[in-house]
């Protein structure tokens, strides 16, 4: 049946474990926005561990938030929102207050410019829009390198596979990786110092 100007209700994901399982998380429609699949999600939070008790993470394209509020679900002490979008922005925060996430600061604004004044994480989330180009997922994953304590990890999402000599170079080398349709993930640790 044709749209004739109607405006799509939006979808919805849901926080998969910890205190706030199976709360939904409205997803607009927005270009680019495409939050990471339950099933990555599950597989994410096995490698990290389901209990994040203390833990500092920032997922700096927050989008719908799924990621940062899956780590607030399951105990992360301090967890840093940043989106540019505000829209999202207003949602996150809606989010935020009815959850009575108090570990959970939105913050509107560029995800890499606040994620290069970050430092001593736990665990940094990147899942930029589908389409970002390649110089800026190389930033991002240089930024998130240098944001993390020496025994965190930085979660990422892209549409294509990168090869460890190329995370080596920017700081980081794989632990675990996985794909899910078009979808590459991979938990990545700092790489040891050279020499």
């Amino acid at each position: 049946m044709p749209n004739h100007g109607t405006t799509h209700a939006p979808q919805t994901v849901r926080i998969i474990g910890g205190r706030w399982k199976r709360t939904p998380l409205p997803v607009p429609h927005k270009p680019g926005l495409r939050p990471t699949p339950s099933r990555v999600r599950e597989t994410l939070f096995n490698w990290l561990g389901q209990d994040l008790s203390g833990w500092r993470c920032a997922d700096v394209f927050a989008g719908s938030g799924a990621l940062g509020l899956e780590a607030a679900s399951r105990g992360a002490a301090q967890v840093t929102l940043v989106e540019q979008d505000t829209q999202l922005v207003t949602n996150l925060q809606r989010l935020c207050t009815q959850l009575k996430a108090t570990g959970v600061a939105v913050q509107r604004g560029d995800g890499l410019a606040a994620l290069r004044t970050l430092r001593n994480l736990d665990v940094v989330f990147l899942d930029p829009p589908f389409d970002a180009d390649q110089a800026m997922f190389e930033q991002a994953l240089q930024a998130a390198a240098a944001a993390i304590a020496p025994e965190g990890w930085v979660y990422w999402e892209s549409s294509q596979a990168w090869t460890t000599e190329a995370l080596v170079t920017l700081g980081l080398v794989p632990h675990k990786q996985g794909r899910a349709g078009a979808v590459h993930f991979a938990l990545l640790a700092k790489a040891p110092p050279l020499g």
